[in-house]
């Protein structure tokens, strides 16, 4: 029995069979539809992109690139003529970004996706764009888009004519001398302006005790030349000061809250009692406005450490953060034969990438980032310490590097590495002997986090070495 000439089953009328002469004429009519179909969907794609605009009378198009990375979107304004508006959207970091304007998003990119915004028609005004994902706007990535009479976007013709890799300069000798510029405005010490981090010596009581008074207030903070922010403080600087104790010793450190918002100190990587931990509800109310709490513990262990608030994670990468140190951390003995017996400089060096701090070395953006000095034959012992949102591979260019510790624990056998990756919270110690004289640099090995299309930026310092 063929397919055709099976029953129907019961309450179903069979249907006339289906000839192969009749199969043959509807395949034809659905290939002549199919063919129909597509050139009607290529001509409304013509017309909806242009095509020859002139000639259709349809809108003008204008298409523009744009990274995204290091906490900027760039370039961060965009111009366009009124019409149909295309972004062309691609993530150079490390970590997911997206860009959102006028109601539309493109998906969350990983490093190296790309994706077309496509606006369609869009009417002449200024229009703010953002990345969505939490944190990143705050950190710096916000821009803007204006269409109007003029553009300044990368058009057809611009890449036809093969001027990708120059980021809107004009030739590489105008990108090569605006990168110049830039590095050798590291070396102007009147760019440097206030710094933090350094170390306050406490109030000895009576019995002993050391007592510190922080004072958390909102200034005026200069992450770089020229940008100047709200930053959230202890005692008016980023980082912090440093505060450093002795095993065994007695300690009282005084909060003022002088703060629009409630807030608290934890100690991070510091054995403390529970109810000096810092965190809101749990083991205190939050510290209101106007009011001041002291915490009180002993320093029962050495310790790198971090103090900084636990209540709301952007009163810590806005600039509520600082290093405490607590004893000596001693040079293992297995290095005596490279060198490294003694310790002649000790940096603290504490990593931030959001916020209004943003991509930072001690508060401070490149060029404003200090330049550390040393000589030859010297022993650094550098802290790292990561109060952002995301791993840092940090790198000093020649010396290798050993790591000593750990989250301030002493390692059983030393690590060798000239880039360290610190994660987010994390603190590791590593000493470097000090082999050749020159000016070498140091920066997040993340390279969008230090070199940007006019230089470097951001997350970069250098080591001076005299003979």
């Amino acid at each position: 029995m063929t397919a055709v000439d099976a029953p129907a089953p019961p309450g179903i009328e069979p249907a006339e069979p289906v000839r192969a002469h009749d199969r043959t004429f509807l395949g034809w009519a659905a290939f002549l539809v199919a063919v129909a179909a597509i050139v009607i969907a290529f001509t409304a794609m013509f017309v909806s992109r242009g095509g020859d605009d002139a000639a259709a009378g349809g809108p003008a198009l204008t298409v523009i690139d744009v990274e995204l990375g290091s906490m900027k979107i760039t370039p961060n304004e965009l111009f366009a003529t009124p019409g149909v508006v295309q972004i062309r959207v691609t993530n150079v970091d490390s970590i997911e970004h997206n860009l959102s304007v006028l109601g539309q998003k493109t998906p969350d990119l990983a490093q190296g996706e790309s994706y077309v915004l496509d606006l369609g028609e869009v009417a002449a005004g200024t229009y703010d764009m953002l990345c969505e994902i939490p944190g990143h706007a705050s950190a710096g990535m916000t821009g803007t888009l204006i269409v109007s009479g003029e553009t300044n976007g990368m058009t057809e013709e611009d890449h036809a004519a093969g001027d990708e890799g120059l980021h809107g300069f004009s030739s590489w000798q105008e990108m090569e001398q605006a990168m110049t510029e830039r590095a050798l405005a590291f070396l102007d010490p009147e760019l440097k302006g206030e710094q933090g981090g350094f170390e306050l010596e406490p109030e000895i009581l009576p019995d002993g005790t050391k007592r510190w008074e922080l004072t958390a207030k909102i200034v005026d903070w200069e992450v770089e030349p020229g940008k100047t922010v709200r930053a959230w403080t202890y005692n008016g600087v980023v980082p912090a000061p440093v505060l450093r104790m002795d095993v065994g010793d007695k300690v009282e450190v005084v909060l003022h809250n002088e703060l629009p918002a409630a807030t608290s100190i934890h100690w991070h990587g510091v054995r403390v009692p529970n109810e000096m931990d810092g965190v809101p509800p749990y083991t205190q109310d939050a510290v209101a406005p106007g009011e001041t709490f002291t915490y009180a513990f002993e320093a029962l262990e050495p310790a790198v450490g971090i103090y900084h608030s636990h209540n709301g994670a952007d009163q810590v990468l806005d600039g509520l953060f600082g290093a405490v140190l607590i004893g000596e951390m001693q040079l293992p003995e297995e290095l005596v034969p490279y060198g490294v017996d003694r310790v002649d400089q000790e940096i603290n060096m504490v990593l931030n990438d959001a916020g209004v701090i943003g991509l930072t070395l001690n508060g401070k953006s490149f060029p404003a980032t200090q330049a550390y000095q040393a000589k030859v034959g010297d022993v650094l012992m550098v802290h790292y310490y990561n109060e952002g949102l995301m791993a840092h591979p940090m790198h000093l260019h020649q010396p290798l590097g050993w790591v000593i510790a750990k989250d301030g624990k002493e390692l059983f056998v030393p690590m060798p590495g000239d880039t360290i990756n610190i994660a987010p919270g994390e603190r590791y110690t590593v000493v470097y002997k000090i082999t050749d004289p020159g000016v070498w640099a140091w920066h997040c090995h993340i390279l969008t986090h230090a070199e940007g299309p006019d230089g470097m930026f951001g997350m970069v310092t250098a080591l001076i070495v005299e003979e």
